[in-house]
């Protein structure tokens, strides 16, 4: 029996040949369905391919009795209800590296079209106006280019930028100095990469991290005169501070494919002439919409015919007797990578991750994937999950291992994550407490209880009279309440450590204060 396979919005024709040339797949392309109409025939399909147009709803999913895989031609998911189909066990794939080209491409576009002012011109030609003199750009040899997010369209526009012999700075939390060196670039923080660029183009996922990350202060502290573009994700600059910044003149030039609202309300920006702009085209070529159908066909067959898919963002179906097993242990070894991306400085190179107890006889796999996701998915996004976790640990130079060992010391059960960067080793251990939930039970050689929830504040710091005083009548000066403390030391007058659980976030002026204060050493925030 066929494979029943329904396309619900245009899909190039040569990028679905895969599918119309494998055996035993049957497809049906239905374009102008209506909701109604899709849930009424959503039940008899096997697969279901879709770019943006159609929205896979929960009541969508509920209707599908017989699916088994959702492709979407594209490397967003935001129109597939992804809880709904993990639940059912439906396989949600997509095309992350279709569209790399042509975003890249686009990006070099809107670059120079911007810095030689070109659409400006043409408007004025199209009025039948000639003038020179308005429309003098600056040349791309010689300047600094600011990428943001080196992953991997910020990779190929920066090898694009070198190609102009411009000089490259670019900020990843997983670029080090040895992968910049290879590429010929310079490297720094998102603060020495605003203030050194004449230009710079973002290209980080929108996150809550990386919302309005180019805003008021950033604009303040890069060079005035400065360029820059957008082709990544409309939110990543704070489109009413970019105003201000081209009004001001702080800011010569902007470049924007992706607006915070879409289709576009506010047009301020676009009455700027210092503004180029186009609708959202960084993927718009024929190369690009074939390549995504192609690597989703190619997931779809595979899947159907092996049960093995290349670019899975939801979670795989696990037999439901490991799952029994491992699932309770599932939120303490998330919980410990986001832990630890916040604890450690630097980009991770390693991670060692050890399992003992009565995790040493399980089958531990998913529960390495889901650290890793925790350490990941702060910088990469909700795209990484349990499935793509290992391979884009991989793809950043990550080593992971694992080990077991069924010393138990002193826990029925023990999960130690240690990451490792260029600037040292963080540490962190957790443990399940019967009808107590996770613990965290060790951070680095000091020996704690901590909840694994909420907002967290580690304070390392020498272990003094009257320190842990001076912390607290600090943050109640702030009106930060803290929830509990755990303090934990080497020896008596040496190295300490605090774990405090505060009420809410603490702002970044009353961290700079604590580490202000006499014998504090270090302060993190952490947010589980």
């Amino acid at each position: 029996m066929a494979f029943q396979i329904l396309i619900s919005d245009p899909l190039s024709e040569d990028g679905i040949y895969p599918l119309r040339q494998a055996e035993g797949f049957n497809i049906v392309m239905e374009t102008k369905w209506t909701p109604e109409q899709l849930g009424e025939q959503i039940g008899e399909f096997d697969a279901l391919l879709v770019r943006s147009q159609t929205q896979v709803t929960r009541a969508i999913i509920e209707k599908a009795e017989n699916l088994k895989i959702i492709g979407r031609a594209g490397v967003g998911v935001d129109n597939i209800d992804l809880e709904a189909a993990t639940e059912r066990g439906i396989i949600v794939v997509n095309a992350p590296d279709g569209n790399t080209n042509s975003a890249a491409e686009h990006t070099m576009a809107m670059l120079m079209s911007m810095a030689r002012k070109i659409p400006q011109a043409f408007h004025a030609l199209r009025n039948k106006t000639w003038d020179r003199k308005s429309y003098v750009g600056v040349e791309l040899k010689n300047k600094t280019l600011g990428v943001v997010g080196l992953g991997r369209i910020g990779a190929e526009v920066a090898a694009r930028a070198k190609g102009q012999r411009m000089n490259v700075i670019a900020y990843d939390p997983f670029l080090t100095a040895e992968k910049a060196e290879k590429l010929g670039i310079d490297f720094g923080t998102v603060e020495e990469v605003l203030k050194a660029a004449d230009f710079i183009t973002v290209h980080t996922p929108l996150l809550k991290e990386t919302r309005h990350l180019i805003n008021e202060a950033a604009f303040s502290i890069m060079k005035d005169g400065v360029q820059i573009v957008n082709c990544a994700r409309g939110g990543i600059i704070d489109e009413n501070a970019l105003y201000h910044a081209i009004k001001s003149k702080k800011v010569a030039g902007a470049a924007l494919d992706v607006f915070e609202q879409e289709p576009m309300v506010d047009f301020r920006l676009l009455d700027l002439p210092e503004v180029v702009a186009t609708p959202h085209l960084g993927a718009s070529t024929i190369e690009a919409q074939e390549s995504v159908a192609v690597d989703v066909s190619k997931d779809v067959i595979s899947f159907l015919t092996s049960g093995t898919v290349r670019n899975s963002v939801n979670l795989p179906s696990v037999p439901k007797e490991i799952m029994a097993k491992i699932e309770p242990y599932f939120e303490l070894s998330e919980r410990l990578g986001i832990f630890l991306t916040d604890l450690a400085d630097g980009t991770a190179e390693e991670v060692n991750i050890q399992y003992s107890g009565e995790l040493a006889n399980m089958e531990v796999g998913p529960l390495t994937r889901n650290t890793l996701k925790g350490l990941l998915k702060r910088h990469l996004g909700t795209h990484v999950n349990d499935v793509n976790a290992m391979y884009l640990a991989n793809q950043k130079g990550i080593m992971v291992n694992e080990s077991k060992s069924t010393t138990s010391r002193g826990f029925t059960n023990l999960i130690t994550v240690e990451v490792k960067t260029a600037k040292g080793t963080r540490k962190a251990a957790g443990t399940l407490l019967n009808g107590q939930g996770a613990r965290i039970v060790k951070v680095d050689d000091f020996i704690v209880d901590v909840v694994p929830k909420g907002h967290l504040l580690f304070i390392r710091h020498n272990d003094r009279p009257g320190v842990i005083g001076r912390v607290g009548t600090l943050l109640g000066t702030e009106d930060v309440n803290i929830a509990t403390m755990q303090v934990g030391r080497s020896n008596e007058g040496g190295a300490a450590i605090m774990m405090l659980s505060i009420d809410k976030a603490a702002q970044q002026s009353s961290l700079e204060q604590l580490k202000n204060l006499a014998e504090i050493e270090e302060v993190t925030a952490i947010n589980l």
